[in-house]
């Protein structure tokens, strides 16, 4: 049978009919980091993995931040996505503290994706919730809601993992994927992310 043909750039393996792109979202947090894994072609967006990670509460905030950039990284190299988001810095006068351990968090997981070659696309709070609802001002729950549709998500969903989920759909949205769930049945299309350059098929 004769081989499409096949040329990778820039993340994204393109062939005779499709294209097809892996993408990490990613919600630091230092009890519990949100993780979810898109995959965008041109029928749409499908969900392929979305978790936590977890880190114990008791534990000192170096051993915390070492369970998160260990799970993160084995996550990267099992998955090998084009790109990885993450919601952007933004200042949090009322509790300066939490911001400053979501720093640690986010420093952490940007240093995951470097060492494994993973471009970081950093996205401000508020193009998310236009890109997936519709309006900057848009509601944890009405974000929840959106990309439980347009993943076709049902039942109940870690409040992390979804906005990890709104993470990897802003960029795929950006990255000029369709933001509508994939057809039944629809092919899966050729592998994405950086596995296509070398060959792998996860």
């Amino acid at each position: 049978m004769r081989e499409q043909a096949t040329r990778f750039f820039d993340g994204v393996l393109y062939s005779e009919h499709r294209l097809s792109m892996l993408i990490l979202g990613v919600d630091p947090g230092l009890r519990a980091t949100g993780f979810a894994l898109v995959e965008g072609n041109l029928q749409g967006v499908r969900l392929v993995e979305q978790g936590v990670i977890r880190s114990p509460e008791d534990a000192p905030l170096a051993s915390r931040l070492y369970v998160i950039h260990s799970a993160l990284t084995h996550l990267l190299v099992r998955t090998r996505p084009a790109q990885m988001a993450v919601e952007d810095l933004y200042a949090a006068q009322r509790f300066p503290r939490t911001a400053i351990l979501m720093g640690h968090v986010r420093g952490v997981v940007c240093l995951a994706a470097a060492e494994e070659g993973v471009e970081v696309s950093p996205l401000p709070p508020a193009a998310v919730k236009q890109a997936i609802a519709g309006f900057g001002g848009a509601s944890k729950a009405q974000i929840q809601r959106s990309v439980q549709r347009l993943l076709r998500v049902s039942g109940t969903v870690d409040p992390h993992a979804a906005d990890a989920m709104a993470m990897a759909l802003t960029a795929a949205s950006r990255r000029g994927i369709r933001l509508q769930p994939r057809r039944a049945g629809s092919p899966a299309g050729a592998w994405a992310g950086r596995a296509a350059a070398s060959g792998e098929q996860p």
